[in-house]
């Protein structure tokens, strides 16, 4: 969740705005992006266009809307990532799994937070969601690859302390896209950072993330958030008031 004079409120109003299912298929990226749940987490299938492999990631809910579009697109799941564990973000994993038999993936340090379910549910006055094994635990320097596709894991703790993001280059396994891509949980967003206020948050953290490492990455990549549009890293070098 971003950091905002308002916080969830100001949130929920902002992201309902963004279009619901903005179907985006090229030549170089199978790219869906649906906002799922009460506070509209941004659930990214990024599917390899040739051999129709697909990552998930962050499936906090509606799993049959995320169901539709992998059918949709004649896609297979081989991996489920969770950027964090909060509950917008890991609500749908169980479920997801059962259909897909795919590994659900974290990073160890959120493993706290995810076995702690309940207090997240009973703070938003929620059903607390079925957990899962966790398959792999993700960390710093990790590749994931799916089909012709390459996704680098950069731990960017802050918002949580296992927050991650992914990383696809230009020139992946065997394919290339024209921008960099960052899927960057709710670490970054357009105009803001992730909230540190929360389970495990440390603002001096997501500072040093945000700035040690995903400002490092080209300008020209494209970041695509927890919640909200997308941006760049060259706009929210340039903008974002957190950053300056």
């Amino acid at each position: 969740m971003p950091q905002t004079p308002n916080g969830i409120l100001f949130l929920m109003t902002e992201t309902r705005q963004v279009q619901r299912m903005p179907d985006a298929s090229n030549a170089e990226m199978i790219y869906l992006k649906i906002p799922v749940g009460m506070l509209q987490c941004n659930c990214s299938i990024i599917g390899d266009p040739r051999t129709r492999e697909c990552i998930v990631v962050d499936p906090g809910d509606e799993v049959e809307r995320i169901l539709s579009l992998i059918g949709r697109y004649g896609l297979t799941v081989k991996a489920i990532i969770s950027t964090h564990a909060h509950i917008d973000h890991v609500g749908g994993l169980a479920k997801l799994y059962q259909y897909t038999g795919a590994p659900v993936m974290m990073h160890s340090d959120d493993l706290p937070l995810y076995r702690g379910m309940e207090v997240q549910a009973a703070f938003l006055g929620l059903p607390a969601p079925e957990l899962v094994e966790v398959h792999q635990l993700l960390k710093e320097g990790d590749a994931l690859q799916w089909g012709d596709f390459l996704a680098n894991v950069m731990h960017t703790p802050g918002h949580t302390p296992g927050s991650v993001s992914l990383y696809l280059p230009t020139n992946g396994a065997n394919a290339t896209l024209t921008h960099p891509q960052l899927f960057a949980g709710d670490t970054l967003f357009a105009g803001s950072i992730g909230r540190t206020d929360l389970w495990g948050g440390s603002f001096d953290q997501i500072i040093a993330s945000l700035k040690d490492k995903l400002m490092q990455l080209p300008e020209s990549t494209i970041v695509h958030p927890g919640h909200g549009p997308s941006t760049t890293i060259g706009q929210e070098r340039d903008s974002n008031p957190f950053l300056k």
